[in-house]
């Protein structure tokens, strides 16, 4: 379903699949396919939460700032969708190009280190 939306490719975190857009993670599924996480506004998250019981924050700081798990087995194809396509656009809209060396120009200097 994830790997349909433009510039989405599967990867491997932490022993796990992992989704990703413009190299950044939108969604995981663990390993055994039962939960799947997207990273959702925290509002978007909230609307889930209180209207799918499916949806939970995941625990810590992750959850607070939009990390939200899904039972698989009770959720609805479209629902996930939604929630898959929401996070893909919340990723993508917060990725910019990463700078390396190379490609720094005088207006974006390297940060000096102090020793």
């Amino acid at each position: 379903m994830v790997l349909g939306l433009t510039g989405a490719t599967e990867g491997a975190h932490m022993g796990h699949p992992d989704f990703r857009v413009a190299g950044r993670i939108f969604a995981t599924l663990n390993a055994d396919e039962t939960t799947a996480m997207v990273k959702l506004p925290v509002d978007q998250q909230a609307r889930f939460i209180e209207t799918q019981p499916v949806f939970r924050p995941a625990a810590g700081a992750w959850g607070l700032q939009g990390a939200t798990l899904i039972d698989l087995s009770g959720a609805e194809d479209e629902v996930v969708g939604e929630a898959a396509t929401i996070a893909w656009q919340y990723v993508a809209a917060g990725t910019r190009p990463r700078t390396t060396s190379a490609t720094r120009t005088k207006r974006t200097p390297a940060r000096a280190t102090k020793k």
